[in-house]
């Protein structure tokens, strides 16, 4: 059953955020984006065929959702990767975070028939507003093309919107949120490695060598990017899905806070600013 945002969920999903934020500073870190992408998806496959062997397949009715999801999210990484390779984390990630809930929300009462309050909406508004504010700063003029990053973001955040609507009526469907997950993982990761592996055929020994050398971080990535969009997901069968999307995205405060101390990367007034707006908008949420 639908019901609102408890404490207990709003807990679960910010922990699901702080999960993104870190397997998505993993790839920000790596010398190159693509094969750590290819190899926290692989490695996410045979996690997923963990989840599938312990506890099954869902039903055939979601089926055509996976495949749906599956389809999207080969666009979700090509997209990815353009938008760290031409912005830093700082930047690219907030705005492909900030404004995919608005999108879920405009799109979820017309699409699912989920409408959301006016304090809801508040809420949406208001942790879009701070994702864009923390990464709409100056510090994200350093380095890359900004112009070309944020063409990748936005489309990421078109793709978002659309593969969570897919998603979070595809676990409802299947009726159990570890089965659909576990089937996601399993098969999802395998197109976007496939095309990566054939990028690189004419030097395939080095990308070797690269992914032997990464596989240990790339793996804890892997579990972290299950276990953030598992919850999320999970999130989705209690409370309405444009509300879970847009909580999930304070994570763009972790990734704030990883490229700071990790990444090096500027922490300005403008961010703080982003902060408090995302604060309220939780606060908004919870409360609608």
């Amino acid at each position: 059953m639908i019901v609102a945002l408890t404490w207990p969920i709003v807990g679960a999903v910010l922990f699901a955020a702080l999960l993104h934020s870190g397997w998505n500073a993993l790839i920000k870190s790596g010398d190159d984006k693509a094969l750590d992408t290819a190899l926290i998806l692989v490695l996410g496959g045979g996690v997923g065929l963990v989840l599938v062997a312990a506890f099954g397949l869902p039903r055939r009715e979601a089926l055509p959702w996976v495949a749906g999801s599956v389809v999207l999210h080969i666009g979700y990484y090509v997209t990815l990767v353009g938008a760290y390779r031409h912005g830093e984390l700082g930047f690219a990630y907030p705005i492909m975070r900030g404004t995919a809930p608005l999108l879920v929300a405009v799109l979820s009462g017309h699409l699912i028939g989920e409408h959301l309050p006016a304090a809801a909406w508040l809420g949406v508004a208001g942790i879009s507003c701070g994702v864009l504010l923390i990464g709409l700063t100056q510090s994200a003029r350093i380095g890359g093309s900004r112009r070309h990053a944020l063409a990748y973001a936005l489309a990421n955040a078109a793709i978002i919107a659309s593969y969570t609507l897919v998603d979070g009526s595809g676990v409802r469907v299947a009726g159990n949120t570890m089965q659909y997950v576990g089937l996601l993982f399993l098969i999802d990761g395998m197109p976007y490695f496939a095309i990566v592996a054939w990028q690189r055929r004419t030097e395939l020994e080095p990308a070797l060598a690269y992914m032997r050398k990464r596989w240990p971080v790339a793996l804890l990535g892997s579990c972290a990017s299950l276990g953030a969009y598992g919850i999320a997901l999970w999130a989705m069968t209690h409370a309405p899905i444009a509300s879970v999307a847009a909580l999930r995205e304070t994570s763009v405060l972790f990734a704030a806070l990883i490229g700071v101390l990790m990444l090096k990367e500027r922490f300005r007034f403008q961010r703080a600013l982003g902060t408090g707006a995302i604060v309220a908008g939780v606060m908004a949420l919870r409360l609608a």
